[in-house]
């Protein structure tokens, strides 16, 4: 690595990853059928750590963006602009990198930006039976997303070689 700005990239991803674990253990602990606080925290916890995940997910992909000179998109459409543009190969005059996300975590990333946006928009509306596709997304997510991102930073920043101690001491 030789861009120190994928430290907070990482830091970003180990959020993310974190948050959509956790995501699918509240899914997992459910309660949510409660009438009273105990299944509306059930509730607040699942969509609220959907959402954190997401967010922190978006970051990390912003980050990358700034790292590759690459302007982020902007406006009302930039949600669905950013997750769409970093899962395709860029190739412009000027301007040629591979696609950040795999096909497989594209489509899980996708996922999870429809429930924020579900989340955000709809809350007062929200079925968990429902979130069935979301919470496997996530579960995927937790696990992949870090290796995903891992294998292109690989591509465009390599590592460093290892430098060798012995070779430089008299």
């Amino acid at each position: 690595m030789t861009d120190v700005r994928w430290i907070e990239v990482e830091d970003d991803l180990a959020s993310a990853c974190r948050h959509f674990g956790n995501a699918a253990w509240l899914a997992d602990d459910g309660g949510f059928d409660d009438d009273g606080i105990a299944g509306y925290r059930a509730r607040m916890a699942l969509l609220h750590a959907m959402q954190s995940a997401h967010t922190s997910l978006e970051g990390a992909l912003r980050r990358i963006l700034e790292i590759l000179g690459e302007e982020p998109p902007v406006g009302g459409n930039s949600h669905v602009d950013l997750v769409r543009r970093v899962s395709r190969a860029v190739d412009t005059p000027g301007h040629v990198r591979p696609a950040i996300l795999t096909p497989d975590v594209f489509r899980d990333v996708d996922e999870s930006r429809r429930f924020r946006h579900r989340a955000t928009h709809d809350y007062d509306n929200f079925d968990p039976t429902l979130a069935k596709p979301s919470i496997e997304a996530a579960r995927r997510l937790a696990v992949g997303l870090g290796p995903c991102i891992a294998a292109f930073r690989d591509r465009v920043d390599p590592p460093s070689p290892e430098v060798d101690d012995d070779e430089h001491t008299g």
